[in-house]
């Protein structure tokens, strides 16, 4: 009896080991400039309908995008408030059309493109009223092709129908606060396969999740450096089997965790080597990948899934260990 105590015991052991080391790094592109494959503070990314990586350029005022490891494929946007143009866009999402929707901060609205940038529509102008932003970050598309908008600014989520080249407001939820359902300028927003919204509520240093009307189901973390604990969060993305990725800006690395909030592992640390990040900010995943937007290290970096598809995480993952 003894004995197996103490084999379960390490098997425990081992099993943590094995989910903080679960993800591996692959590879990157970028580095500091202006021209193509080139970047000034990337700050998101998203997997296209057509399987290339978009990446939001920030201070270059465009979007990119590659093959899936980082080959140049093509570009749109140049400076300004016109239609296609861009004043510090910062998120990112694919539409259920094929579409690309994208926030921008300094115009303070929601602008949506073809696969190769043509312009489609867009929506939003400054303001605390109803479809009008302050500073919008995160946005998401849910299952049913309704558009989520993390409104930081204004400490609130906005949801939207898109129909032609317009938006009709639907509903909002969120105020100035700490408590279940209260914002301290919410970044990321993204949605779980069974339609759950998790948002990176970066100031309150935690991750709440809802219904897609807005109705509190959850919530973890504080600040800190700990396992579970957060200083800023900044974006969220999902495997398969619902374990929930979360981008830790200022502690410079990746958490990961069940779909309630238990802390899986993590990897990543303050640097500009591979693996290292300097403020990583948007991510997405394709297949085994992730893909992470290294803000300040002016790159694009990816990272495998050793442990791909095995469900459920937690004994998968201690199954894995006999293999």
């Amino acid at each position: 009896m003894k004995r197996r105590a103490f084999l379960t015991v390490a098997v425990l052991a081992l099993a943590a080991t094995a989910v903080y080391g679960a993800w591996v790094y692959e590879g990157q592109w970028g580095k500091r400039g202006t021209g193509n494959g080139e970047f000034q503070i990337p700050t998101d990314v998203a997997v296209g309908a057509n399987d290339l990586i978009y990446v939001v350029d920030s201070t270059n005022h465009r979007v990119q995008y590659f093959s899936e490891n980082g080959s140049f494929r093509g570009k749109w946007g140049t400076p300004g408030t016109g239609s296609g143009q861009f004043t510090e866009p910062v998120g990112i999402a694919p539409g259920s059309r094929g579409d690309l929707y994208v926030t921008e901060r300094r115009n303070h609205r929601v602008q949506f493109f073809t696969q190769t940038g043509s312009y489609v529509g867009g929506w939003g102008s400054q303001g605390s009223g109803d479809g009008e932003f302050n500073g919008p970050r995160g946005i998401a598309v849910a299952p049913g092709g309704n558009i989520y908008v993390a409104d930081t600014g204004n400490h609130r989520i906005q949801y939207f129908k898109v129909s032609g080249s317009k938006a009709t407001f639907l509903g909002k939820w969120g105020s100035l606060g700490s408590g279940d359902g209260e914002f301290y300028n919410p970044d990321g927003v993204g949605f779980s396969l069974d339609g759950k919204v998790y948002v990176a509520d970066s100031m309150n240093h935690r991750v709440q999740y809802f219904t897609g009307a807005g109705s509190f189901l959850g919530k973890w973390g504080s600040k800190g450096t700990g396992d579970g604990e957060f200083d800023c969060p900044c974006d969220v993305a999902f495997l398969p089997d619902g374990t929930v990725l979360v981008t830790d800006l200022n502690n410079h690395r990746v958490q990961y965790f069940t779909a309630t909030g238990s802390f899986l592992g993590k990897w990543g640390k303050s640097g500009t080597g591979n693996g290292e990040f300097n403020k990583p900010g948007g991510i997405t995943v394709k297949g085994p990948r992730a893909y992470i937007a290294d803000e300040l290290n002016d790159r694009v970096q990816y990272f495998k899934d050793t442990e791909y598809a095995v469900a459920p995480a937690s004994l998968g993952r201690v199954k894995a260990l006999f293999k």
